[in-house]
């Protein structure tokens, strides 16, 4: 039971428990035992401008942050999770926070620059269980015949599906553009193109949890207007 599903009443009502889903740089990763990231500094910075306090963050598979949400072990999901019409349906989203599209990820020393979705016609292709990453593998280049369902590859995490594509296991990899821009940094991969698909983030509630939605939204108001919501964009992305 997290700290506001499990208190009863006075000031220890407003307790919260975070949760995420680390090996998504640069919204969050794990250092160690310690977790930071964009997600986690900004929910952190939002909750300081409402009656409630952070309690404690839990780390889950990205699949198993909307059950964990929705069954009181966590009281607000922070993943750079899309806003979609079918997540919408079991928990309930603050406003949008960030804007994202789908990045398809190559390896920079193989001749292969795919321009479209259509160049990966019969390559290998992989992306993150339960992203929207995989959604476009599955919905636009599996269920339209380009890549076969064996030619597409599921993963844990994003940090196996990128060292799987540095070590040839796969040809192409489908993300988020933060987060690909984020590897580009760090390992010998490079953004082929970008599928434009019109995402937003938004910080996950369960349904029903109103105050708590109101107050989110309210202090994601506040540090985009006090500069905070800046200063936390230049220090991960800048």
């Amino acid at each position: 039971m997290t700290g506001l599903a499990g208190c009863l009443g006075g000031d220890e009502s407003e307790g919260l428990v975070a949760g995420t889903s680390s090996g998504f740089p640069p919204f969050e990763v794990k250092d160690g035992d310690t977790l930071k990231g964009f997600d986690i500094d900004l929910l952190e910075a939002i909750v300081e401008e409402t009656e409630y306090e952070l309690e404690s963050w839990e780390d889950y598979g990205f699949d198993s942050l909307s059950p964990a949400l929705r069954n009181e072990k966590i009281d607000v999901l922070a993943a750079a999770m899309s806003i979609r019409a079918d997540r919408d349906k079991t928990i309930d989203f603050t406003d949008p926070y960030y804007d994202a599209n789908q990045a398809i990820l190559v390896a920079s020393e193989r001749n292969f620059t795919p321009e479209a979705l259509a160049d990966l016609e019969g390559r290998t292709v992989g992306a993150q269980k339960g992203t929207t990453g995989e959604d476009t593998a599955e919905e636009q280049l599996v269920a339209e015949g380009i890549i076969s369902e064996g030619d597409y590859n599921s993963y844990g995490n994003y940090v196996f599906a990128v060292e799987d594509l540095v070590n040839g296991n796969v040809d192409a990899v489908v993300l988020d553009t933060p987060v690909a821009e984020s590897f580009v940094s760090e390992r010998d991969v490079t953004v082929s193109f970008t599928y434009e698909t019109g995402e937003q983030y938004g910080f996950g509630v369960r349904e029903g949890a109103t105050e708590l939605q109101t107050a989110l939204n309210e202090g994601l108001a506040t540090v985009r207007e006090n500069g905070t919501y800046d200063d936390i964009v230049t220090k991960w992305f800048k």
